[in-house]
């Protein structure tokens, strides 16, 4: 049985039902983003790194 969770974008604060975990800036904080911030953030980005996805629905 799986299980639905929730979580949000950290740059436009809305839930997704899949979500990245990424690095997009000097600071190198890990934050999860959903998939329009980032296309914005991942293109032509030196500071970008994927760490993996994130989704709600769990098994």
């Amino acid at each position: 049985m799986s299980r639905v969770r929730e979580k949000q974008c950290a740059l436009c604060d809305k839930s997704a039902p899949v979500l990245y975990r990424i690095q997009y800036d000097e600071l190198g904080e890990w934050i999860f983003v959903c998939r329009d911030c980032w296309n914005q953030v991942s293109q032509d980005n030196p500071f970008y790194l994927y760490g993996g996805t994130w989704k709600a629905h769990k098994r």
